[in-house]
């Protein structure tokens, strides 16, 4: 059964670091795709991060420069590194993943990936 569990959520100061995880379990397909989404309550899911076995990345323009997106295959973990945190970073964060490839340009689409977790959730507050 495939399954994604989220960690490393938690409050943070502004200008904050967190690095979240999304262990893996049960997707060992040599073509996938992963990425991070966040959401804030009364708000759409927004894509943060994408990632695929071609390593090709997106990255929501908001992000860029302060977040990046990686997995270690032998471990099976996918990581969101977040640096430089806002107060609009605040949310739910989650992973998901689907067994196959997407095509770039819709790497950040919500609907395109079929496995989610249960999220973490991010705070930055000064």
């Amino acid at each position: 059964e495939e399954q994604l569990v989220e960690s490393g959520g938690g409050s943070v100061q502004i200008g904050g670091s967190l690095r979240l995880s999304c262990a893996t379990s049960g997707i060992t397909d040599r073509l996938w795709s992963m990425a991070w989404f966040r959401q804030v309550p009364g708000k759409k899911r927004e894509a943060v991060a994408a990632i695929d076995s071609r390593d090709i990345i997106k990255y929501a323009d908001s992000v860029k420069g302060r977040f990046t997106i990686s997995k270690d295959n032998a471990k099976n973990i996918l990581y969101l590194e977040m640096n430089n945190l806002k107060p609009e970073d605040t949310a739910m964060y989650y992973c998901a993943a689907r067994r196959s490839l997407i095509v770039p340009v819709q790497q950040m689409s919500e609907g395109l990936y079929n496995i989610w977790g249960q999220g973490t959730q991010v705070t930055v507050s000064s």
